[in-house]
């Protein structure tokens, strides 16, 4: 019966505060929508990651790595490897704008959509706070119509506006909770991917030195 009463007081609501409604539920299904993709993303890539360091680990041959790995598209460390080596022979600082120019790329790709999330936490409240006072100026509309404060003439206005602030909240709540989740997981994989392209680095330095050509390629 509750969600019977919520729903008629959806449906009875006014048109401002129906589009109100409309944009906060537009926010909140993409917002769940992102949050399922991202944990979804997010722990194929790790447990990618995490079965690329064992194989780069344990490998001396590197053209055999490349060969076994190419199934590994999501882990930024299979990709920084496996486009560092297609480069060639490549050294120093070209070495390393290589480097950078793929870890730019794949910080992109690890933060994208996070922004909707954020915004989503940020703005969603204050369209649920419009349909509130919209909400409230119908309730005092309704007084002054009828010289009345009885409880049937402001009950409409105030139930907008309350069905309003929490559809702005349900929508902002979780997708804050999420976007610091998410960020949290994505700055961690960012460090292993910077951490990553470093030891590149230090391995090709401390192998061939910076004059010789790269060894990431025979």
């Amino acid at each position: 019966m509750g969600g019977d009463t919520v729903l008629n007081l959806i449906l009875q609501a006014g048109l401002v505060v129906k589009f109100v409604l409309l944009t906060l539920l537009f926010f909140s299904v993409f917002s769940w929508a992102i949050i399922f993709y991202k944990f979804k993303f997010l722990s194929r890539l790790e447990k990618e990651s995490a079965e690329f360091q064992r194989a780069f680990m344990k490998s001396k041959d590197w053209a055999m790595l490349y060969q076994s790995t190419k199934h590994m598209t999501l882990t930024p460390m299979a990709n920084l490897f496996r486009a560092v080596y297609s480069e060639g022979n490549i050294i120093g600082d070209e070495l390393k704008r290589v480097l950078k120019r793929i870890e730019a790329l794949e910080t992109a790709r690890l933060e994208k959509y996070l922004t909707f999330l954020a915004t989503t936490g940020s703005t969603t409240p204050f369209i649920g706070l419009f349909g509130t006072v919209w909400g409230i100026m119908n309730a005092f509309r309704g007084i002054g119509r009828v010289g009345s404060a009885s409880l049937a003439v402001v009950a409409p206005g105030i139930a907008e506006s309350l069905i309003a602030t929490a559809a702005g909240l349900a929508a902002a709540i979780p997708a804050v909770v999420a976007y610091n989740y998410y960020l949290s997981r994505v700055r961690r994989n960012i460090i292993i991917m910077e951490d990553f392209s470093q030891e590149l680095i230090d391995q090709f330095v401390r192998s061939h030195g910076e004059t010789k050509a790269s060894p990431l390629r025979d």
